[in-house]
């Protein structure tokens, strides 16, 4: 079984499909990493560096804005990125 999930070339993260301990590389198509830190199963890992401000792509489509700086190997999950779907408690700031 595949270690994780890497859909469309425009994909910043993937998504892993087991969980994954610190330390461990994650090797998929033409990606290799080393997880930052122990990532749960279904969550998702960086596998390029993600500037505050900047989107987050998986499956090719935007999941979200990163809220602080991420590096290849971090966790992405909602402590480091914000969604921009439904956001109605921001159409007024």
């Amino acid at each position: 079984m595949n270690t994780a999930l890497h859909i469309h070339n425009k994909d910043n993260v993937i998504t892993c499909l087991r969980p994954v301990k610190k330390g461990e590389n994650i090797s998929i198509d033409l990606i290799s990493v080393n997880a930052n830190i122990d990532i749960p199963a279904f969550h998702k890992i960086a596998i390029a560096d993600i500037p505050k401000g900047s989107l987050c792509f998986k499956y090719g489509e935007i999941i979200g804005t990163a809220t602080k700086d991420i590096i290849i190997g971090d966790h992405v999950h909602i402590h480091n990125i914000e969604s921009t779907r439904g956001r109605g408690d921001k159409l007024y700031e």
